[in-house]
């Protein structure tokens, strides 16, 4: 069996440590020849001596140097999207709409993308999905969710013929339950308690509005190339079967697993194999329920609003999308009461433009500075 060389943009991150640990379980399957980060440079420095990379990228200028002067052994780049370079699969755990290079450079390389970073396929759909034809490219989904739904449609030849729904599955984040009203006054440490997932701050948010699934919604419909009225959510508190597809049939397939991102991350770093370690192994004797749903959408707000801008298309999702990064920020920041950020991303909404005709990577990024523009003042004048 071949190494495969892997380069994580973001390896500070969640999913880029939880990446390394893949690594470590089967150190004679995976090389480590890149790794990158915005700032946490005490992190790189400590991964990059245990693994060794060939490249390491540093975002922050003022940061480069010092990271240099501790790794000799290493290239030190600026731009992490130079971390494809040397890499079969790319992990790109980074957040935001800063991980769209990376993502476009991957493909253009036609090399395979572990995409750990929705914002740059949501917003950027119609920029990337071209670039997936290129020879050699691969796009295998790092979510859970889309994941499980990757898994599933490799029970059938005919996807674009044969799958009558996918279903995607929220755990409810740490408020699933609560009225309006109970959600008036909560914290921003409350939002941040997670049930189930251990994840960064931003998506946190996202997962306890339910926005994280609205994104799903919409990258899934990249992704898998099926229409919104065949894309459905439902609320599984158990976190164990991370989503569904529904054939012509009648048959559903599902793929279950105990939360561990690190199974999905595996996935897509062995694709079309698999790994040997058991991430997420079930005990079917102690699992005694599982449970589902509808979600509240009217409390859940967030949820209603990515299936707007997902049907709108164009630049939408890309608005959406920098909307909702700028009231996550003021929430986190203690500038935005938790029931607003919904409302401050509907009255960005209104103001956007839609584009007309071909959307260039000019255009997606016109839209994400909009949206950022459209929240920020809606913030100052509230």
């Amino acid at each position: 069996m071949s190494t495969t060389k892997v380069a994580i943009a973001g390896s500070s991150g969640s999913i880029g440590t939880q990446t390394l640990d893949v690594v470590r379980a089967e150190p004679e399957r995976f090389e480590v020849v890149g790794l990158g980060v915005s700032s946490s440079i005490d992190v790189l420095i400590e991964q990059a001596r245990e693994f060794r990379p060939k490249v390491v990228a540093v975002a922050d200028a003022k940061k480069r140097a010092d990271v240099a002067a501790a790794l000799p052994f290493a290239t030190v780049v600026e731009d992490l999207s130079h971390l494809v370079d040397d890499a079969d699969v790319v992990v790109n755990a980074v957040v935001g709409f800063a991980g769209l290079p990376v993502t476009l450079r991957t493909l253009s390389a036609g090399r395979r993308l572990a995409l750990a970073n929705k914002e740059s396929l949501i917003a950027a759909g119609p920029v990337v999905q071209p670039l997936r034809s290129t020879p050699g490219a691969e796009l295998v989904p790092v979510d859970s969710e889309h994941c499980a739904v990757h898994q599933c449609l490799r029970s059938t030849v005919r996807p674009g013929v044969e799958v009558s729904r996918i279903v995607l599955t929220a755990s409810g984040g740490p408020f699933r339950g609560r009225t309006a009203a109970e959600l008036a006054d909560v914290t921003v440490e409350q939002a941040l308690a997670h049930p189930t997932w251990s994840m960064g701050p931003k998506i946190t948010i996202d997962s306890s509005t339910l926005m994280n699934k609205g994104l799903e919604v919409i990258e899934a419909h990249e992704l898998f190339g099926v229409s919104y009225d065949q894309i459905e959510v439902v609320v599984h508190p158990q976190s164990v079967v991370h989503s569904m597809v529904e054939f012509t049939d009648g048959c559903t397939m599902a793929q279950l697993s105990l939360p561990d991102m690190r199974l999905p991350i595996g996935y897509a770093l062995a694709y079309p194999e698999r790994i040997g370690t058991p991430y997420g192994r079930i005990d079917w004797a102690q699992l005694s329920r599982l449970d589902f749903a509808p979600p509240d959408t009217a409390t859940f707000r967030c949820l209603a609003l990515a299936y707007v801008a997902g049907r709108s298309g164009g630049t939408a999702p890309a608005f959406l999308s920098a909307a909702n990064e700028v009231a996550v920020e003021a929430f986190l920041a203690g500038r935005l009461r938790w029931p607003d950020i919904a409302a401050v991303i509907e009255r960005s909404l209104d103001a956007h433009e839609q584009h007309r005709g071909t959307i260039t990577s000019d255009d997606v990024i016109a839209a994400d500075a909009a949206g950022r523009r459209a929240a920020r003042h809606i913030l100052e004048t509230r």
